[in-house]
């Protein structure tokens, strides 16, 4: 049943994404910008590698021994909500900026986008001292959320090979992995992953495309009681 929600979802973003439409305020239809394409693609995408991560590194049974019991099914909902709100409100300034997004994704998972421009320098794997307050403010949050498992996915545009860019969005990753280990985030409950230039959100063709498409995410998804 998760794989079929996470399929139609997908499918359902893409069709929307590829559209390229949108209503203005009289109701007339106009372009996507790649903004607005980025949010649909970028969750479909961001919702299905969360989950392959989950299968495929860790082991439901010692995750939940880790983190002390998953959530009761009846309080998922509750929990990520107010997680969301407390990433929403402690990253305030940066989300007014732009410096990162917070997305709800299907199954009630979340997903923090961090674009790479910000957190980190040109070709570059090293987080910003800069960009240090943000990222303690979200381990800080993802410590009194324990009962979650987090998936850091590094993306970037087209720009290079593709192999060194895959290597490149697989460093920042583990770049990320690592400072929220380093802020108290239990190990078990983190895996990093590189996509590279393969998962964009919206097109090269641009340097706003390019700019949505050098990002780092972090998914974010429930471990639910058995």
């Amino acid at each position: 049943m998760q794989r079929q929600i996470v399929i139609l979802f997908t499918l359902a973003a893409f069709a929307l994404a590829t559209s390229g439409c949108m209503k203005d305020e009289f109701g007339n239809r106009r372009p996507m910008t790649d903004a607005e394409k980025g949010v649909f693609i970028g969750a479909a995408s961001g919702a299905g590698i969360g989950y392959l991560a989950k299968k495929d590194r860790h082991a439901k049974g010692a995750l939940i021994g880790a983190i002390g019991g998953g959530i009761a099914g009846g309080l998922v909902g509750n929990y990520m909500d107010n997680q969301k709100k407390d990433l929403e409100n402690v990253l305030a300034s940066e989300v007014e900026h732009g410096a990162i997004t917070i997305d709800k994704l299907p199954e009630h998972a979340l997903r923090v986008t961090m674009t790479a421009q910000t957190a980190f320098d040109f070709d570059s794997a090293t987080i910003k001292p800069g960009f240090d307050p943000a990222m303690d403010r979200i381990g800080n949050v993802f410590q009194r959320y324990g009962k979650t498992h987090i998936t850091v996915i590094g993306h970037t545009d087209n720009i290079g090979t593709a192999q060194y860019n895959l290597q490149l969005s697989q460093r920042r990753a583990r770049a990320v992995e690592s400072y929220l280990q380093g802020k108290g985030v239990v190990e078990q409950r983190l895996v990093s992953d590189g996509k590279g230039e393969s998962a964009p959100r919206a097109s090269n063709t641009s340097e706003e495309g390019r700019r949505l498409n050098r990002r780092v995410e972090i998914v974010i998804e429930p471990v639910v009681e058995s």
